[in-house]
């Protein structure tokens, strides 16, 4: 049974760490405001000399996120973000910087490939693979158009540059790219992910070697499965993506479910 940290805190474990990986969306913010529990957090974090990084599943470079969090009235703590984007872009540009694809996704996720825009194209057909950062703007909500788009492309590959399926905004739920890579997988295509709970994210983002480790964050298949694969411990935020079937089920059944082990809980990131 997880161990509940709403009475003590994560003060009460942060001697047990050397590094923790904490999740954005969900933990810090919920796409429209700041959790100020959660930025008391990271500044005892500093003060107490504890190496973290805000490690999200985001399609988008660093400097973009970063943006973002300037506009939700976060003014510190930058040189900690490392996202799923950044980690999509040094592979993109090591191996495939000559090829053309074609993209999926907003036109908002457009910086990803700023340096190599030139290969995008606009026919599918063209296209030597894909990159998955999201929705089109005109096709949020069914995800079948994506199987009907890519059913006869399966011999392409796939780079999804966001593992999470769903995300909270605010009260609104959204679809995110990895549902995109799960539909392509299931007609037979071949996806390769970025993020969490994917090792590679884990090693580009800070060095972990030799150094107890503690992942906080609110999704079971993303953050609390990538601390297991891992081997790191792991805090789940109960007031995030899981909120509703935790109010209907237990925490072992959400285990279960999910095929996770949740090491500590707690409602919301406090200190």
């Amino acid at each position: 049974m997880p161990q509940n940290l709403d009475k003590d805190g994560l003060r009460s474990r942060i001697n047990n760490y050397d590094l923790f990986f904490i999740d954005i969306w969900g933990v810090v913010h919920n796409g429209l405001q700041i959790f100020q529990d959660s930025i008391e957090v990271l500044e005892n974090l500093k003060i107490n000399n504890k190496e973290f990084v805000l490690l999200t599943n985001a399609p988008r470079p660093n400097a973009t996120v970063i943006e973002f969090l300037k506009k939700l009235g976060l003014n510190k703590f930058y040189e900690n973000v490392y996202t799923s984007g950044e980690a999509s872009l040094k592979y993109l540009i090591e191996n495939f910087h000559n090829l053309k694809f074609y993209h999926i996704g907003p036109p908002k996720d457009f910086d990803l490939f700023k340096e190599f825009e030139n290969n995008k194209v606009v026919n599918i057909k063209k296209a030597d693979y894909f990159i998955c950062t999201g929705l089109f703007e005109d096709h949020e909500t069914k995800l079948e158009y994506y199987r009907d788009l890519l059913l006869k492309f399966v011999n392409k590959k796939l780079i999804c540059t966001n593992p999470d399926l769903i995300v909270d905004r605010g009260d609104k739920r959204e679809f995110c790219a990895g549902s995109i890579a799960k539909i392509f997988e299931e007609i037979g295509g071949k996806v390769i992910y970025f993020g969490k709970p994917y090792s590679p994210v884990y090693n580009l983002s800070a060095k972990i070697s030799n150094k107890k480790v503690l992942c906080i964050g609110d999704n079971m298949n993303t953050d609390i499965k990538g601390a297991n694969n891992q081997k790191f411990d792991n805090l789940l935020i109960t007031s995030g993506i899981h909120k509703n079937e935790l109010n209907i089920g237990s925490i072992d059944k959400l285990e279960e479910k999910y095929g996770v082990k949740v090491n500590y809980i707690q409602t919301k990131l406090k200190w």
